[in-house]
C-alpha cells in the first residue's frame, strides 16, 4: 500500500530536507534585509554627524581651509578659539567651547534650537559665522542665569507654568524671551507671541512658553 511502501517514506524525508532548506534560504534572506537595513541606518547617521562636524574638521589643503585663533566673548568671558573659516557659531559653542545648552535641529535657521542673543539681540548661531562675531558679545543660555547659578526670572517661570515638555527648544525659548523682556518689560501677549514665532516646540506646548514669559513680565498668564 502506498502510505507504508518505501517509497512513500523516501518521499517524506525528501520533503522534509526540501523544507528545512527552503527555511534555511528564508533566514538567510531575512537576515541579510536586515543587515542591509541596519547598515543604512549607521550610514546615514554617519553622513549627519560627520556632515554637520564639517565645520569643526580640518580639511587638509582645502584653499581657505587653515583654522585661526580668534577671540569672542562668550557670556561676558573672552574666549580664545581656534576657528575655520566656513564654520558656524553653533559649532563652536557646542563642539570647542562646551556650552552644549545652544541645540542643533535644523541646521538651517528655521527651528530655533540654536538660539543665541549677539548684542542682545536674537540669531540663529547655526546660520552665523564664528569669525563674524568677533567684537560682539555672544550670550548663550548658560549665560542669562545669576553668578551663582540663580535661575533667571525666565527660567524661573517656565518652570512654574511646566512650559518644557521634552526641553530641545526651551533653551532657544529662554533666550528668545530674555531678549524680549530686555527691549521691552512689559509685553502683551500678542508680542511675546511675536518674539518667540521663530522657535518651533515639537511637544506644542506654546501656550505654557507664553504663560511663562507673562509671568516673568509680572502680567497675568489668563
Amino acid at each position: 500500500m502506498w502510505l507504508y511502501s518505501r517509497e512513500y517514506f523516501d518521499y517524506k524525508a525528501a520533503m522534509s530536507e526540501h523544507s528545512r532548506e527552503d527555511e534555511a534560504t528564508r533566514y538567510s534572506r531575512r537576515e541579510f534585509i536586515k543587515r542591509v537595513i541596519a547598515s543604512g541606518a549607521v550610514a546615514s547617521a554617519a553622513t549627519y554627524i560627520y556632515g554637520g562636524l564639517a565645520g569643526c574638521v580640518k580639511q587638509g589643503t582645502v584653499a581657505g581651509g587653515v583654522e585661526r585663533l580668534v577671540s569672542i566673548t562668550v557670556n561676558g568671558d573672552v574666549r580664545r578659539v581656534d576657528v575655520l573659516p566656513q564654520e558656524t557659531l553653533a559649532m563652536t559653542l557646542r563642539y570647542k567651547l562646551g556650552l552644549t545648552g545652544t541645540k542643533l535641529g535644523c541646521d538651517r535657521g528655521e527651528c530655533g534650537a540654536c538660539t543665541v542673543m549677539l548684542d542682545d539681540i536674537t540669531h540663529n548661531s547655526c546660520s552665523v559665522l564664528t569669525h563674524s562675531v568677533r567684537g560682539r558679545k555672544v550670550v548663550t543660555v548658560e549665560g542669562v542665569g545669576g553668578p551663582n547659578g540663580e535661575l533667571h526670572p525666565v527660567q524661573q517661570a517656565f518652570i512654574d507654568e511646566l512650559s518644557p515638555q521634552c526641553g530641545f527648544c526651551t533653551p532657544g525659548q529662554v533666550i528668545s524671551a530674555v531678549a524680549l523682556l530686555k527691549r521691552n518689560p512689559k509685553p502683551t501677549r500678542a508680542e511675546a507671541r511675536a518674539a518667540l514665532a521663530g522657535n518651533l516646540c515639537r511637544c506644542g506646548a506654546y501656550d505654557n512658553y507664553l504663560n511663562g514669559v507673562m509671568r516673568a513680565a509680572g502680567v497675568s498668564s489668563t
